[in-house]
């Protein structure tokens, strides 16, 4: 009885305030919250409260809050009570008759709609499985086997609510496609759905949380692409988004080595993710102290990197969400490369100044089928210039004030001023030191063979009392230039200590053993060699 009050609430409430499409951009979002589920109420209110949408935006529908649903199930239970409250309020134009196809969704004349983004909350399906009874061939495109298929992603024909009597087999293809001939009638009749969702409530509640923070500053740290996939095309991709955020400065660790980013790589302030291709979370992403910048944006390229998000740990869509990654995308079912979300465009929208929403939507082939954006629509991580972030770089707090130097350095390194680069370099680490700078020194140092002042640099982070999993990269890089550059004794004590780091795992013991030998013969120091020959038998036996 609560529920239908609640619905009826809302229904009324919106008859006084009808959709106006000149209206505010977050005066026309839309969020959808299953009725049966007191979290995913919670959410939308959340949501609401933190765009500044109207309540009476809110729509609840009533559905079984399984994951996996039935056509069947879908469209008595979310797609046709949604979609005829929309028109009914007005925000999608058409006009309705009484005929209704096989699945029961009723046949409207479609103009278009007044919809800035749909936000789908947690507690409403994530995926419909294939129907064969309401399977009916849809040529050419259901002519060949990977599209002989009625599953699918419920945000992705949620997208397809304000579009005319479109067939459920195969695909639709998305007329807001970045590489798409424009035709502005049916852009129109494409809604851009983002989900919030996620392991648990709290994940899913800090999606928005983190994308209003990271905009106060704009997304502040470092891009890592993990190349190496099953396909050309896709590294394509990936070098197409390396080079779009090389020429924003950012500092891009690339690695193309053909396997995930390994547990002893670096990866300190994951702003930006983009690779592929393992079935599950893995690498740094399973460390337990990996810490995400607020606004972090990553994709993992996977046909069913979605297929849950309910663990923290299976796949990759909600793992990352339970890491506080605030913008990613999934795939429910195999999508094929082709109808993947495409990394290079996500980037250059996002770095236009463009929304999470419209990035997610211009990045990607196909509609009514696998995959689906999971993050504040409304996100701008870039709304924020960098020339407004070094203004006021000062009173950034410290773990995102280096990342904007890091920024500046790479600009001058592109733009020839190698100089002014050390200069900064050194000024700013006279003044605020911190691991991302005095790594970043020792390196400009070296470059310009200035072994003096990479030696200090390097010694500064050998200083340090201790280093967190996440560091032990920095400091490992910190050791080798000790070694090279004369401190090969501070190295040796260096490794030494790295050696006993509590959490660290067999991976980093076999560089730390492999350096710190490195370091000891450069030291002429054969007494210290003996914990790291001890050390390796030790890993050798447990093999």
């Amino acid at each position: 009885m609560r529920r239908l009050l609640f619905f009826f609430v809302l229904s009324v409430a919106a008859a006084a305030a009808p959709a106006d499409e000149n209206a505010p951009v977050e005066q026309r979002v839309i969020i959808v919250a299953n009725a049966r589920v007191t979290e995913s109420m919670e959410l939308a209110r959340h949501y609401a409260a933190a765009r500044h949408v109207p309540v009476e935006n809110i729509i609840a529908v009533s559905s079984p809050p399984e994951e996996t649903t039935t056509w069947p199930v879908f469209v008595e239970n979310v797609f046709q009570p949604l979609q005829d409250e929309l028109v009914k309020r007005g925000w999608i134009d058409a006009i309705a008759t009484e005929l209704r196809d096989s699945l029961g969704r009723r046949k409207y004349a479609m103009s278009g709609h007044k919809i800035s983004y749909l936000v789908v909350c947690k507690g409403l399906p994530l995926r419909i499985q294939h129907d064969e009874e309401h399977f009916t061939p849809f040529p050419p495109l259901s002519n060949s086997a990977q599209f002989r298929t009625n599953a699918s992603a419920v945000d992705s024909e949620l997208s397809l609510l304000a579009f005319r009597n479109y067939p459920i087999a195969a695909y639709i293809p998305n007329p807001l496609f970045e590489f798409s001939p424009r035709n502005p009638f049916q852009e129109r009749q494409v809604i851009e759905v983002s989900r919030l969702d996620g392991p648990s409530y709290e994940a899913a509640s800090a999606l928005v949380d983190h994308a209003i923070e990271a905009e106060r500053h704009g997304l502040i740290g470092r891009a890592y692409i993990d190349e190496g996939g099953p396909y050309k095309a896709g590294d394509a991709w990936f070098e197409a988004a390396a080079a779009e955020l090389d020429e924003a400065n950012f500092e891009v660790t690339i690695d193309r080595k053909g396997n995930p980013f390994s547990i002893t790589d670096r990866f300190d302030a994951p702003a930006l993710y983009f690779g592929w291709y393992a079935t599950d979370l893995n690498g740094p992403f399973a460390a337990s102290d990996l810490a995400f910048p607020p606004g972090a944006v990553a994709l993992h390229l996977h046909s069913f990197s979605a297929t849950t998000l309910e663990s923290p740990k299976k796949g990759w869509t909600g793992p990352l969400v339970a890491r506080g990654v605030t913008a990613t995308v999934g795939n429910v079912n195999e999508p094929y490369l082709e109808f993947t979300h495409q990394p290079q465009v996500i980037v250059r929208v996002l770095l236009e100044g463009g929304t999470w929403g419209d990035a997610a939507y211009r990045s990607l082939r196909a509609l009514s089928w696998q995959a689906f954006a999971i993050g504040d629509p409304l996100y701008r991580p870039f709304a924020k210039r960098f020339s407004e972030q070094w203004e006021n770089r000062e009173s950034l707090p410290d773990d995102l004030y280096p990342y904007v130097v890091l920024r500046e350095l790479h600009r001058l390194e592109r733009e020839g001023s190698p100089d002014e680069a050390m200069k900064l370099a050194t000024d700013v680490f006279d003044r605020r030191p911190s691991l991302a700078i005095a790594i970043k020194l020792a390196e400009l140092a070296e470059n310009a063979k200035d072994e003096k002042r990479a030696r200090r640099a390097a010694q500064w982070i050998a200083s340090r009392p201790d280093f967190a999993i996440r560091e032990l990269r920095i400091a490992d890089l910190a050791g080798q230039m000790l070694t090279r550059d004369g401190d090969a004794p501070a190295a040796v004590k260096l490794f030494l200590r790295l050696l006993q780091v509590p959490k660290s795992n067999d991976h980093f013991r076999r560089i730390f053993i492999d350096h710190g030998l490195k370091a000891c013969a450069a030291a002429h120091d054969e007494k210290s060699a003996a914990p790291f020959h001890e050390a390796y038998q030790q890993l050798t036996k447990a093999k």
